[in-house]
Formats: C-alpha cells, structure tokens, sequence
C-alpha cells in the first residue's frame, strides 16, 4: 500500500511542477503570486463560457506551438517593470 501512496505523491508532484512550467511558460515567473491567482480564478469563471473556453484553447495551442512566451519578456529594454510589481517572497 505504501507503494501506492508514493505513487500517488510522485504524480501530485510532477503535475504540481508541470503546472509551474506552465506559469513560467506563460512570462508570468516574477509576477507576485496573488496576481496569478488572481488571474487564474478570473480565467476559472471565464472557462464556464464556451466562446471562452474555445478563445483560451486557441492561445494555448498557440503558445505550445510557439515556444516561450518567457524568453525575454521582462528584458525589454522598452517596457521597464513599472507596471509589473515583483516580489521575491518564495515560500
């Protein structure tokens, strides 16, 4: 049984890190967590709308055939971070 458990604890953690590519893969790595959550449970009541859900898919799609969205997004020498508040508080 306890291989079952560890199983279990193996798949939690690799989604849990597949999860967390998915953030970083999305530019999002320095934006301060209460914001992505913030954003994710807008997107989370979005995706109850089919038009939704289907516009959400397509930049997915997108972004996966694309590659990172995260190569040099917070470089832009352009842009600066004025509106992008960071915090480096890892928990």
């Amino acid at each position: 049984m306890q291989s079952a458990t560890s199983d279990e604890r193996k798949k939690d953690t690799r989604e849990k890190i597949q999860l967390g590519g998915l953030v970083v893969k999305a530019g999002l790595r320095h934006i301060d967590k209460a914001v992505i959550l913030g954003a994710l449970l807008e997107a989370a009541e979005r995706l109850n709308d089919e038009t939704e859900r289907a516009r959400f898919a397509a930049l997915g799609k997108e972004a996966f055939e694309n590659g990172s969205k995260e190569a040099g997004a917070d470089e832009r020498p352009d842009r600066g971070n004025a509106g992008n508040p960071v915090r480096d508080d890892r928990d």
